[in-house]
């Protein structure tokens, strides 16, 4: 078995910016697994608010053996953008070995497109709004906020699109206080959920105060892991393969936080189809699905992921699983 690990840069429609900075392309990694005469790949977004870099994502890699499998790879290691590709990549090889397709393997039903949510960036409430505008056909939008003048950015955004349900994801960037203020006017304004308000490790008060808008864990739930430490806290996780580490870990986070009693969230960071396809099968049933990087870009893979008024479409077997 050989592991190329290879960076790659996608240049993105319009500059994308969140309440931690913005950035005007997706850098990913590409991993390809040549084993047996089969050619297979997966995708990561090293993230560096995880403590991650591409030198470092393919440093981790690098050091594999070269006889690995699904299993062997969840010891070898740690929840991540390094084994989230590296995994994605074997069940691409599974499913290439076995002639079928990665849900036949997995036991689950074949998917069907969901609707996913379309990100505006955070801007400018003018702008923010004429962004709303252009996309106001979308039935889900989701709105990056965090910093001042949220109350602006988002009655500008309902204006803009009077019909389009909305989420907002606020990336850890309020306090407390700023939540208990917003909750009633987001409530007011039809907003369904927020991400993440708090900072992680510092999003204890979550218990303590009233929650009139649902609250969904993002930065604060990577695996199962994370799990106690959410309850009482938030009413959701977001399940995100590059912090899970592949969509193994994915799969078993999925039930167990079912289990717990928590709604599903299935998100993405800014990537290609590649890294979209393993999300699409994971957020089949999901409350929530966020899997428009591919949206986002100038230009994606061949045999892209398809996009229409049903939503994602699952991915055809010549780009993945």
């Amino acid at each position: 078995m050989q592991i190329v690990v290879t960076p790659e840069s996608f240049a993105l429609k319009e500059p994308f910016a969140i309440s931690r900075g913005s950035r005007t392309a997706a850098e990913v990694l590409t991993v390809r697994i040549a084993a047996n005469g089969a050619m297979v790949w997966g995708e990561c977004v090293p993230y560096a608010r995880y403590g991650e870099s591409p030198d470092s994502v393919a440093a981790q890699i690098a050091g594999l053996p070269d006889r690995l499998d699904r299993a062997a790879l969840q010891d070898l290691l740690p929840p991540g953008a390094a084994r989230n590709a590296v995994d994605c990549a074997l069940w691409d090889l599974a499913a290439k070995r076995a002639d079928r397709r990665v849900w036949q393997l997995a036991g689950l039903p074949a998917p069907k497109p969901v609707i996913t949510a379309f990100t505006l960036s955070l801007d400018a409430p003018e702008n923010m709004r004429a962004a709303a505008e252009r996309n106001a056909q979308r039935p889900l939008l989701k709105v990056k906020l965090g910093t001042e003048d949220d109350m602006a950015r988002i009655e500008a955004v309902r204006a803009g699109a009077p019909k389009s349900r909305i989420i907002v994801d606020a990336n850890e960037g309020w306090t407390p206080e700023i939540y208990t203020e917003l909750a009633p006017h987001l409530v007011r304004l039809g907003v369904e959920m927020v991400e993440q308000p708090l900072p992680a490790g510092s999003d204890d008060m979550l218990a303590e105060i009233a929650r009139p808008l649902p609250v969904c864990a993002d930065e604060s739930c990577h695996d199962r892991a994370s799990l106690p430490g959410l309850k009482g806290k938030y009413d959701m996780v977001n399940i995100k393969l590059d912090k899970t580490g592949g969509l193994t870990e994915a799969l078993a986070l999925k039930k167990a936080a079912r289990a717990e009693g928590f709604g599903i969230m299935v998100g993405c960071m800014v990537g290609t189809s590649l890294a979209m396809a393993p999300a699409v099968v994971l957020a089949q049933g999901a409350a929530v699905t966020d899997l428009d990087g591919p949206l986002l870009l100038a230009e994606d893979r061949p045999n892209a992921l398809r996009y229409d008024a049903k939503g994602v479409h699952p991915p055809d077997a010549f780009l993945w699983g």
